[in-house]
């Protein structure tokens, strides 16, 4: 599934071409597409068709796009969702909605949906105020305002916002009683995270993945944050991890981060800082990597 720096490259690819746009056409390839909007608010099409976009927004692994009308269009990739931006004409395979715009510089563009699985989908959602009153997401060089799609509102900050509160997710953290990669995992207590960066920043940090997070001190939390974020801003510096056709960027690009991953599909392979071989166990459906030498359970 696309983590935090696979969807904010999307959302950076994006953000110039739907900022100010208007949207001239909306076609339902895929009825199973539309299964997070909620058609007792209107039709998807005709809320959309002749609606200006604002912004592209993100909090974790969400999306969207905020609306003149108040509303946003929210947009979330789950397995093997894609968002291409395209030139009129070109189709991708397995678009199961495609969006034509017109944009003031720009002139007219399409986005494609593409989604293999089916997992993703997009919706028009109404927007809720934001419960600390600061902006709801990462919006590049925009302003976002301080609302959030009502899809989107339980779903916690991500450790890239600039809103983020790192005292506060240290008290949460260290307030229960589970291993600390379910709670990376947990995106009501901070978003973006999923299995790869998880592992990543746990390997940085030297920490096994089932370490009680009820055990860990202030400082050691402190420590694992910063490592989950070198790992977010690495991997976004190198336009994600791309395992394959699936997961790439508005043009159909893949990212290179997977060549510079130490623990994560590793299995087997010398630990990159002590030779030890890294380790591959089940883990809530998937699977962990780490390093039994380097990250032992204490």
């Amino acid at each position: 599934m696309p983590e935090l720096p696979e969807v904010e490259v999307v959302r950076h690819g994006l953000e110039p071409a739907v900022t100010g746009a208007v949207i001239t056409s909306v076609e339902v390839l895929d009825q199973r597409s539309l299964k997070r909007h909620d058609a007792g608010r209107g039709d998807f099409a005709g809320l959309l068709t002749g609606a200006c976009l604002t912004s592209a927004v993100r909090r974790g692994k969400f999306l969207w796009f905020p609306l003149e009308s108040g509303d946003a269009l929210v947009a979330h990739l789950g397995m093997s969702g894609q968002l291409l931006l395209r030139e009129p004409g070109v189709t991708d395979r397995q678009t199961r909605i495609r969006l034509t715009l017109e944009h003031p510089e720009h002139g007219e563009l399409v986005i494609n949906f593409a989604d293999q699985r089916i997992f993703g989908a997009m919706a028009v959602d109404r927007m809720l105020p934001t419960a600390d009153a600061a902006p709801a997401g990462y919006a590049g060089s925009l302003l976002a305002t301080p609302a959030i799609p009502s899809q989107v509102a339980h779903i916690a900050r991500d450790p890239l916002d600039p809103h983020f509160d790192d005292a506060g997710f240290t008290d949460r953290l260290r307030r229960r009683r589970t291993g600390v990669k379910r709670a990376l995992l947990d995106q009501t207590l901070v978003s973006g995270i999923g299995n790869i960066y998880a592992d990543e920043a746990l390997w940085a940090a030297g920490m096994h993945y089932e370490q009680l997070t009820s055990r860990l001190s202030r400082a050691r939390v402190t420590e694992l944050l910063e490592e989950v974020r070198l790992v977010l801003r690495k991997a976004l510096a190198e336009g994600g991890t791309s395992f394959d056709a699936q997961y790439v960027n508005v043009n159909g690009q893949a990212g290179y981060f997977a060549h510079s991953l130490n623990a994560y599909g590793r299995g087997g392979q010398p630990c990159p800082r002590c030779g030890e071989p890294i380790a591959r166990t089940a883990f809530m459906n998937r699977s962990s990597h780490y390093c039994p030498k380097c990250q032992k359970k204490r």
